[in-house]
């Protein structure tokens, strides 16, 4: 298993992390969210994959990735996203798109 620490000393890793936190998606929807090709987004998905920090469930023709919530790592990433200034940007979007839907 890679460390968890070192998946998480990448940006587009710990941004990709805030996305799922709202719930799981689909790699097109999270690639969806970046101005980055979709191999690359299934790069970064496969390497947090292997330290732990997220689960892939095929659906059909679809791989669903989710949050591992179990990790220690993503307690820790927890508690690190308020000093992260995109995370709090992702969370403040992914809290205006919840009210909308509402």
């Amino acid at each position: 298993m890679a460390s968890p620490f070192k998946a998480l000393a990448s940006e587009p890793r710990r941004r990709i992390l805030n996305h799922l936190a709202g719930g799981p998606m689909t790699v097109s929807e999270i690639a969806a969210q970046f101005d980055m090709a979709t191999p690359s987004i299934s790069k970064h998905l496969s390497v947090l994959k292997e330290a732990g920090l997220v689960h892939e469930q095929k659906r059909g023709q679809f791989v669903i990735y989710s949050v591992a919530a179990d990790s220690l790592a993503n307690a820790l990433y927890g508690f690190l996203t308020p000093f992260c200034p995109d995370a709090r940007r992702i969370a403040a979007n992914r809290k205006q798109r919840e009210e909308e839907q509402e």
